[in-house]
């Protein structure tokens, strides 16, 4: 995905290790609140953040008062409890608005159920899980949709094989945590069935599960890859797992010419 150019701020002052050191380790611990405020998707009380991210009830009510001034976070309720606030909000819609790749990935997926009245999701790694970044809902009655920004274990997902089929076997196993490969159910994933999906999925260009991680979705995944070849995100389809093979057909054809559009934009 296109990244905003990031250049280093000039005229930072220069701060002693013992300084730059407890600087640091305050930036990690505002970094840590936000992102376990993410995992949550709930607001959460202050003294249970603390907990999560090993932090001194002191410390992390000091980095959420400060947070709350500039309304990056806000109370909620009389319990303590605290979560995004309109600052969050307004960095999140200043990103979709000056990443010119996310303007035309959120257009086709308007266009994608505008099309064909499926569930359209765009979808990345995170660290070493599979989110969904965005999505548009299906027209259909029967309508299947995934909590966007909910970390996944990749090999759940139809689109876990495409992000990952640049990397080499050795590189695979080593990235996705050994615990991720049992799947909802129950069932144990061999890694061996794992990377040979890979393989196809990269020798196909799209990759599409049956009843995977739940019994009764399919997913049709489409890569979009940078310049190097490498899939940066996927397009989706989420239907139901009985949809005929000549719908489904129709739908992987639209979602692949879709992807292959999107990678030819990728600066």
């Amino acid at each position: 995905m296109d990244d905003l150019t990031r250049r280093p701020l000039k005229n930072t002052p220069h701060l002693s290790a013992p300084a730059a050191r407890e600087r640091q380790r305050g930036i990690d611990r505002v970094i840590d609140l936000l992102e376990t405020l993410l995992h949550q998707r709930a607001p959460t009380r202050i003294g249970d953040i603390a907990h999560l991210i090993n932090a001194p009830r002191s410390t992390t009510y000091e980095i959420v008062n400060r947070l709350i001034e500039a309304d990056i976070l806000e109370s909620v309720g009389a319990e303590g409890h605290v979560y995004f606030g309109k600052t969050s909000h307004l960095f999140g819609r200043a990103y979709a608005d000056a990443n010119p790749f996310y303007r035309r990935c959120r257009e086709t997926l308007d266009q994608l159920v505008a099309e064909t009245g499926a569930t359209a999701q765009l979808c990345a790694l995170k660290g070493r899980k599979y989110v969904v970044i965005d999505q548009r809902d299906g027209t259909g009655l029967f309508r299947i949709t995934t909590d966007i920004g909910i970390e996944v274990p990749i090999p759940w997902t139809a689109s876990g094989r495409l992000l990952l089929d640049h990397m080499s076997s050795e590189e695979i196993e080593n990235f996705v945590p050994a615990g991720d490969f049992q799947l909802p159910d129950g069932r144990l994933l061999e890694l061996s069935s794992f990377l040979s999906d890979v393989t196809q999925a990269r020798a196909d260009g799209y990759f599409l599960t049956k009843g995977l991680a739940d019994s009764f979705t399919c997913c049709l995944a489409a890569p979009i890859r940078n310049r190097s070849g490498a899939a940066v995100a996927t397009l989706c389809f989420t239907i139901p797992v009985n949809t005929e093979t000549d719908a489904r057909e129709v739908l992987l054809t639209r979602l692949v010419a879709s992807a292959n559009e999107l990678s030819g934009t990728i600066i």
